[in-house]
């Protein structure tokens, strides 16, 4: 009897090390799109999705020329979640784009000098599912961005 009993037991724990847990980047990936697309119906806002699955709205263009991925950046930013929590704003006192999130990396680039822009950023371009500082993991950001000048 205490054989089977072994047996089973070996067996369940066999089968119950394969089932998946934990972090699904696609599962998310659809989750951060609906939550954007909810948050953009809700609050009457005209956003382009970018093929990285970041949406962005060009609240003022700018003039002159755009900035790159090594762009020194300089300007003013906020960030909130999608719940109105706000973690973050402050300076850019020229920083490298390249030193930012990836959301910011493929956003910034759409204004110009004296631009405005809100990015609706999903988790895997932002700081994907790892918590960091006041923003949980798996969250979606929200900045707004004013870009004053960048140098290359």
């Amino acid at each position: 009897m205490n054989k089977y009993i072994l047996v089973l037991s070996l067996f369940i724990g066999a089968f119950s090390s394969c089932k998946k847990t934990g972090y699904d980047p696609v599962k998310q990936a659809a989750t951060d799109d609906a939550a954007i697309q909810a948050y953009i119906k809700a609050n009457n806002i005209t956003a382009v999705k970018d093929p990285s699955g970041l949406y962005y709205q060009v609240i003022t263009p700018g003039t002159g020329s755009y900035p790159n991925v090594n762009s020194l950046i300089t300007g003013a930013y906020s960030g909130k979640l999608l719940n109105g929590t706000v973690f973050d704003s402050g300076p850019i006192n020229n920083t490298a784009l390249s030193g930012y999130i990836k959301g910011w990396q493929i956003g910034v680039p759409h204004i110009n000098t004296g631009g405005r822009i809100l990015l609706l950023i999903p988790s895997a371009l932002g700081y994907g599912n790892a918590a960091n500082g006041g923003i949980p993991a798996n969250s979606v950001l929200i900045f707004t961005i004013d870009l004053t000048g960048f140098s290359n």
